[in-house]
């Protein structure tokens, strides 16, 4: 049965349509957009094509606000906070996994994500035992992903060794580690599982980082993605840039382009350290580029180079990362706000043709995100999917503004709180603010916090 929303402003891909018709077919596909003809099962505010999130280690949510206490040697940073995430893995469960996700999940499309991308590299148990099924915690994703009724791109990470010289895993990197034959039987059994699941939800690749997986391994992750998306961790730090140019001769990022065959399945995490070439050949590959402001700003990985990026036409997604917070309007402030800092003026990342620096933001971020995740979204077309978002204009941040006005206003003077509903692939999971399932996940994942918080 077809499913028909109006709204008084709706963002097309073709542009704004005011009093128009959206109809979702029974496959979860925009089948029709018209005029509004008062025969609708929803009237809405703004209805705009829902971002999908590139970027996010699910289970760091609930260690979210540990990590901020300064160490002894009065220099912390990405580093020193890893060393937290290390102790932090030592206690958590499938089960604590799985209520993790589910919360994390129902925070994104209440914000206004229709779909999440989870870089999953946490395989096994303590001490890097394994679980009977090989794939038991990816599984707690998919289980977690059916209540909250998300768009799902699952990305199982290859992480092989500590270091470019060759170094064993040690500590919480036990739980990550992966040989390529487990590699292999982990992805096929992922593969099977899919075939059984929602028909939008997907199976990409994620070798970690140059860092973490020699070429050996990197070859043979892009073999198995088989045209899907591939997920990697590029130049997030400059002592990670200065390793692989030692051992490689090239930074990660030029290393990449150079010799492997990126193109638009490609998604290159954080970014945040490269030079100016790189980043105009980053912006010419096709691959997106995929952007975690608020969690690059709380590990002070450094400032993404924005405009030069975008000024080369550069694809970017966002992506909530470790999840410290869970915020799609701030992820594009801070964005926008960082590039300002940086150049000492004002709207940045815009263009002539776009002057609108909301808009330009939004719409970029959900055409690339969409992408990385190889879902068939991010415009509101027909034949696309039915990932939406409403906002009430009746909110202050945004009452008596139209079109791309709204859409600025909700980005730099607003906040998540104006998200109404959510429809990911269809699925109406945000009605009124509030996830359809929040009174049954937010009891369980608040017993598990605390429960994790007082063992760490």
């Amino acid at each position: 049965m077809s499913v028909k929303i109006s709204a008084r402003q709706v963002l097309t891909a073709a542009g704004w349509r005011h009093n128009a018709k959206v109809t979702i077919d029974d496959s979860g596909t925009i089948s029709e957009i018209s005029d509004d003809d008062a025969q609708s099962d929803q009237s809405v505010g703004v209805l705009l094509p829902a971002m999908s999130n590139v970027h996010s280690h699910s289970f760091q949510r609930a260690m979210a606000g540990l990590a901020e206490r300064r160490g002894p040697n009065a220099i912390d940073d990405f580093w020193t906070w890893r060393k937290v995430m290390y102790r932090f893995l030592d206690v958590l469960s499938p089960d604590d996994i799985e209520v993790i996700a589910a919360q994390v999940q129902m925070e994104m499309l209440e914000a206004g994500y229709a779909a999440q991308a989870e870089f999953h590299y946490l395989h096994h148990g303590p001490g890097g035992v394994s679980y009977d099924q090989i794939d038991e915690t990816s599984l707690r994703h998919f289980e977690a992903a059916q209540l909250t009724g998300i768009g799902y791109t699952h990305l199982p990470v290859l992480y092989m060794r500590g270091g470019m010289d060759g170094r064993a895993l040690e500590g919480g990197q036990l739980r990550f580690g992966c040989g390529l034959d487990s590699y292999e039987a982990l992805h096929s059994s992922l593969g099977a599982r899919l075939e059984r699941l929602p028909s939008d939800f997907r199976l990409g690749v994620a070798p970690h980082s140059l860092r973490a997986v020699p070429i050996e391994g990197m070859h043979v992750a892009v073999r198995l993605g088989e045209g899907g998306p591939i997920h990697i961790h590029a130049a997030e730090q400059v002592k990670e840039v200065q390793e692989v140019k030692n051992a490689l001769g090239s930074r990660p990022v030029a290393w990449l382009l150079e010799n492997m065959d990126v193109d638009e399945r490609w998604c290159f995490i954080h970014a945040t350290q490269m030079q100016p070439e790189e980043t105009l050949d980053l912006a010419r590959s096709g691959a997106v580029a995929g952007l975690c402001p608020i969690t690059e700003a709380n590990l002070g990985d450094g400032i993404f180079d924005g405009e030069r990026y975008l000024g080369a036409g550069g694809r970017f997604g966002i992506g909530s990362d470790s999840n410290v917070r869970i915020g799609l309007a701030e992820e594009l402030r801070m964005l926008e706000v960082s590039q300002r800092l940086h150049g000492k003026r004002r709207v940045v990342l815009t263009d002539e043709e776009t002057p609108s620096n909301g808009r330009k933001l939004y719409e970029g971020a959900a055409r690339g995100s969409t992408q990385a995740l190889g879902r068939n979204a991010g415009e509101i077309k027909v034949g696309a999917l039915a990932d939406l978002v409403a906002l009430d204009d009746d909110a202050i941040a945004i009452a008596g503004l139209s079109e791309d006005a709204v859409l600025d206003a909700w980005i730099f003077a607003g906040g998540d709180d104006i998200v109404s509903d959510v429809w990911s692939a269809g699925r109406h999971m945000v009605s009124g603010g509030r996830h359809v399932h929040r009174d049954r996940i937010v009891p369980a994942f608040s017993e598990t916090i605390v429960r994790l918080r007082g063992a760490v």
